[in-house]
């Protein structure tokens, strides 16, 4: 049982004098005043430490609660959340990265936001989800236009964005007029020229990269990534969760930047764009990287942009085949369309060791489909696609 509330400090008191004394043991005498030993522990030490004062009832309230969270700290969570509009996690740990003493715990720091009005209290609910990321930097780049936007201007702008896989690091944020291939081509030459070249590249099935042919996937622009060794993967239509980081960065983008400015003109985007792709890459915490920006994760790829675009040469073993303006080229008595943006470049044919008949199609060093001579021939002059369906 606890103290009884009836003079409780004589109480107190009456209990360390006699256990100081002696005369039957300590656990005995806490059995006899009805308290644990512990409580007795606790009791004795208070008095030794500040004599009867030392056993008045001292307050429950914690050393460390929001409400005792005052000047800089505060100051500076508030101005990050209105800066940023991030909630208390990435906010503890931007304040930690910052330098800051005495932190609040990141549910203090959302607590903070509450008191403070910045967003309701009961927060939306958790999306299952299921991540998955390349092994090194470069592996894979993502790649899309953020949806455009008008400006006051007139002019429209259409964002273009690509994220590196692994490290989340944001390669390309440009203000673009246009989303044509020459404008997304100048774009990724800049890029390629400060980080290198990636391994491949992820994209959905929308122009410039997405071709409007049904029956072959390039466009110039692919080829040209092609030609440069960079490999051209498209998302399943109608599936934009394959490019699920690009697509959460995009949600980042229009809550962190685009919702927060009226935009004057394309020049207004070219100024604020890079500012905000400096503060993402070095500045903001990134969940999926344990709190780190996605700097600490990237390092440039060591496949240098080359000066001019790579000669077209095969091995000595392939036939070479030039196709046509209208995309086509003629091998084994029989018409074969090979798609108009390869119109004027050579392709390497070569026997397919898997079935005898069959003839791989290659351009550059990327095997692009197959020529299968023992099909159904068809008239003369009907072109058949070299790409399975």
């Amino acid at each position: 049982m606890p103290w009884q509330t009836l003079d409780l400090m004589s109480q107190r008191l009456d209990f360390v004098l006699l256990a100081a004394r002696g005369g039957v043991g300590f656990r005995e005498l806490c059995r006899r005043f009805r308290i644990s030993a512990p409580t007795g522990y606790k009791w004795m030490a208070r008095y030794r430490a500040g004599g009867a004062a030392g056993l008045a009832d001292r307050s429950r309230r914690p050393h460390r609660s929001p409400e005792r969270y005052e000047g800089a700290v505060v100051d500076e969570l508030l101005r990050l959340h209105t800066q940023w509009g991030w909630g208390g996690r990435k906010l503890h740990q931007r304040l930690r990265a910052l330098g800051h003493e005495h932190v609040p715990a990141a549910s203090t720091c959302t607590e903070i936001l509450r008191r403070a009005g910045r967003f309701d209290a009961v927060p939306p609910p958790a999306q299952p989800y299921q991540r998955y990321e390349r092994a090194v930097p470069n592996e894979l780049w993502q790649m899309d236009h953020k949806g455009d936007f008008p400006t006051q201007a007139g002019p429209r702008c259409y964002p273009l964005t690509v994220l590196d896989d692994h490290s989340r690091y944001n390669l390309v944020l440009d203000a673009g007029e246009r989303r044509d291939g020459p404008a997304v081509q100048g774009a990724l030459t800049e890029a390629f020229a400060r980080y290198g070249l990636p391994e491949a590249i992820l994209c959905d099935n929308a122009p410039p990269w997405g071709s409007p042919e049904p029956i072959c996937p390039y466009t110039r622009f692919t080829v040209w990534l092609l030609r440069l060794g960079v490999r051209v993967l498209h998302g399943r239509p109608y599936h934009p969760q394959t490019q699920g980081k690009e697509e959460r960065f995009h949600r980042t983008l229009q809550r962190e930047l685009l919702s927060r400015h009226t935009w004057r003109d394309l020049a207004h985007c070219a100024r604020e764009f890079p500012a905000y792709r400096q503060r993402y890459n070095t500045e903001r915490p990134h969940d999926a990287l344990g709190g780190h920006p996605p700097v600490s994760r990237y390092r440039p790829s060591v496949r240098a942009l080359p000066p001019e675009l790579p000669s077209l040469e095969y091995a000595g073993h392939m036939q070479v085949r030039r196709v046509r303006d209208g995309g086509t080229l003629t091998f084994g008595g029989q018409t074969w369309y090979i798609g108009r943006a390869f119109a004027g470049l050579p392709v390497g044919l070569r026997p397919s060791p898997q079935a005898d008949g069959q003839h791989e199609v290659w351009f550059a060093e990327h095997r692009i489909g197959n020529i299968d001579l023992t099909a159904e021939r068809q008239p003369k002059h009907t072109p058949r696609s070299i790409y399975q369906r």
